[in-house]
C-alpha cells in the first residue's frame, strides 16, 4: 500500500477558517484608506490605549527637556488611561461581536507601548540612568514583548470557558507594570527622584570606579524580576 493512499489530509479548523476570513477581508478591499475603513470601533478604541502610550513616552523627554514636572505627571498618569482604554476595547469587542485577528496585534502592540516602553522611560526619567540600569530596562521592555508575542502564538491552546475567555495568563501580564508605575508615582510625589533626594535604595557598584559603568540602581533589580516573571512559563495567573 503507498504511503500517498494512507494520508489523511487534515481538515481545517474553526481558528484558521477565521484567519482565512480575516486574510480576505484585508485583502479584498481597495482604494483610499481601505484599512482604517476596515477598523472596528474595538480597534478604534485600542489605538488610543497606544497614543496614552505614546504621549507618555513624549511627556517623559519634555520633562527631561524642561524640568517641569508637570509633564512628568502627565507620563505617568497616562498609562493608567491606557489601561483604561485596554480593558474598555475588549468589552466593546464581545458587545459588538466583532473580535478580529487585527485587533489582537494591536492590542499586543499597543500594551508594549503603554505598560512596557513607557514605563523603562520613566524609571530613566525619574533616575535610573547608569549603563547597567539602561540594559536592565531594555530587557524589561524587551520581556514585556516576548511575552506579548507568546501569548498571541499559545492563546489558541489556553483553557477558555464558554465565552471564550482563557483561565488564566502565563506569566505575568504586561498590564502588570502599572504597579511599578504607582510607585514611580509615589517616589514622584515625596521628591525621590533624580533631581531631588534621589531614588530610594541608592546604587550599588558591581565594578569600577564611582559613577563609571559599573553602577546600577538597587530598585533596578526590580524590573529585571518584574521582566523575569512575564516570561515565565510555569507561573499561571489566574484571569479575574
Amino acid at each position: 500500500m503507498s504511503t500517498s493512499s494512507t494520508r489523511q489530509r487534515k481538515s481545517p479548523t474553526t481558528e484558521d477558517k477565521e484567519k482565512e476570513h480575516a486574510l480576505r477581508q484585508y485583502n479584498d478591499t481597495h482604494g483610499h484608506f481601505s484599512l482604517v475603513r476596515n477598523f472596528h470601533l474595538a480597534d478604534l478604541i485600542t489605538i488610543m490605549n497606544g497614543f496614552c502610550g505614546l504621549f507618555s513616552v513624549f511627556s517623559c523627554a519634555r520633562y527631561l527637556l524642561s524640568s517641569d514636572k508637570t509633564h512628568l505627571w502627565y507620563a505617568l498618569a497616562l498609562p493608567l488611561g491606557g489601561f483604561w482604554f485596554d480593558a474598555l476595547d475588549g468589552k466593546v469587542a464581545r458587545w459588538r461581536k466583532s473580535s478580529s485577528m487585527l485587533g489582537q496585534e494591536l492590542d499586543s502592540l499597543a500594551d508594549l507601548i503603554s505598560f512596557g516602553v513607557a514605563p523603562a522611560l520613566l524609571a530613566f526619567t525619574i533616575g535610573l540612568r547608569t549603563m547597567l540600569d539602561t540594559v536592565v530596562l531594555t530587557g524589561f521592555a524587551c520581556s514585556g514583548l516576548a511575552r506579548l508575542a507568546r501569548f498571541n502564538a499559545t492563546v489558541a491552546l489556553v483553557p477558555k470557558d464558554a465565552s471564550g475567555k482563557v483561565h488564566y495568563f502565563e506569566g505575568l501580564p504586561i498590564p502588570s507594570s502599572l504597579g511599578l508605575v504607582s510607585v514611580m508615582a509615589y517616589w514622584t510625589y515625596r521628591g525621590w527622584i533624580e533631581g531631588g533626594e534621589g531614588v530610594p535604595l541608592g546604587v550599588v557598584r558591581l565594578w569600577g570606579e564611582a559613577g563609571g559603568d559599573g553602577e546600577i540602581h538597587t530598585v533596578a533589580f526590580i524590573f529585571a524580576i518584574w521582566g523575569a516573571a512575564m516570561v515565565s512559563k510555569t507561573l499561571k495567573i489566574p484571569k479575574l
